[in-house]
């Protein structure tokens, strides 16, 4: 298992002891099967500790491990073919929303979806996975296509947000973004959503109005980043974990407000620490949405998907109204 964090240090402690036995029993040649036995259970026991007890800001960290899968792993764990399509017919390709036909058992799916970098180099040419307007632009395009064709949508999102940059404004990335959650909400194809990384802001939604919409269990999902909410309320990002803490950022707490359908489980440790198991589970999860929103009535799912995201931060005020008063003479 791998260690990346100082909350997991006392997993690495235990981890260092099961090696040291398994060495002296490589040495001596004395059977230490009992005690690794004992270290082993005492390890598993504490990750299920460790990890069921997370707070934000420490989900937040495990939804940003460099090792974590990124859509194109995604994609090429479950898919048994895909086809990448390129461009918004306008500015050009952007590199940090990667979209195409993807088969999927047998269905064939638009995937569309966030794609970051492994090392500074594939980080720059994926601009960090923050889309530029045209990244929206031909997600909208191709989710078009797939309406076009009577083909399922399926949107994987892993963002720090939309790319804040003056040339990304000045090509219309409010517009885009806006133009996106409109005609999402009325796609006659079943849309699913997943955040499988970090779902900040406009970047994130941009691509997320969906039937369904998933978090992974060690995923964030609001409209700031707790590092950039620590900066403009207490003017240094000392407080991101408070503001971690706050935002209500965790699948569970986005899932308790009803903001979101449901939590697929990741492996202990996060999805980083074994993708194939996490591939597999989101390829089943997948699967079943996929098989019931289809069987749905077209204009009933498209009508459930606007009233869902128009009752969200509804509140009704259901206190008794103020009795008035008798006018006194």
């Amino acid at each position: 298992m791998k260690i990346s964090f100082d909350f997991e240090k006392p997993l690495a402690e235990l981890q260092q002891q099961i090696e040291k036995v398994k060495q002296v029993e490589e040495k001596t040649k004395v059977d230490m099967s009992a005690t690794l036995a004992e270290l082993e259970e005492k390890l598993e026991a504490a990750q299920k500790k460790v990890y069921s007890n997370l707070n934000g800001w420490q989900k937040v960290q495990i939804s940003r491990h460099p090792e974590r899968p990124y859509t194109l792993q995604y994609i090429e764990l479950m898919c048994d073919d895909f086809i990448e399509l390129h461009g918004d017919r306008t500015i050009g390709d952007d590199k940090a929303i990667i979209g195409g036909f993807g088969s999927i058992n047998g269905h064939t799916a638009m995937f569309i979806g966030h794609q970051k970098g492994r090392n500074t180099k594939d980080r720059q040419y994926r601009n960090f996975g923050m889309a530029n307007p045209e990244g929206y632009r031909k997600a909208l395009r191709l989710m078009k296509m797939a309406e076009k064709f009577n083909k399922p949508i399926i949107t994987l999102i892993d963002t720090p947000g939309a790319f804040p940059g003056l040339e990304a404004e000045e090509r219309g990335q409010g517009e885009a973004i806006a133009r996106n959650l409109l005609e999402m909400s009325v796609l006659k194809v079943p849309v699913i959503c997943v955040i499988i990384g970090e779902g900040a802001s406009g970047g994130a939604i941009g691509i997320g109005i969906g039937d369904k919409v998933y978090m992974l269990e060690n995923t964030w999902y609001s409209v700031i980043s707790p590092e950039s909410c620590s900066s403009i309320l207490w003017r240094s990002w000392d407080f991101k974990e408070k503001a971690a803490e706050v935002l209500k950022l965790t699948s569970g707490e986005m899932f308790k407000n009803g903001l979101i359908d449901g939590i697929i489980k990741e492996p202990l440790g996060g999805a980083h620490q074994d993708p194939v198991a996490m591939a597999t589970t989101l390829k089943r999860q997948l699967l079943k949405d996929l098989k019931n929103l289809q069987e749905r009535n077209i204009n009933e799912l498209v009508s459930e998907r606007i009233d869902k995201f128009c009752n969200m931060g509804v509140v009704i005020d259901e206190s008794p109204e103020p009795q008035s008063q008798p006018e006194s003479n």
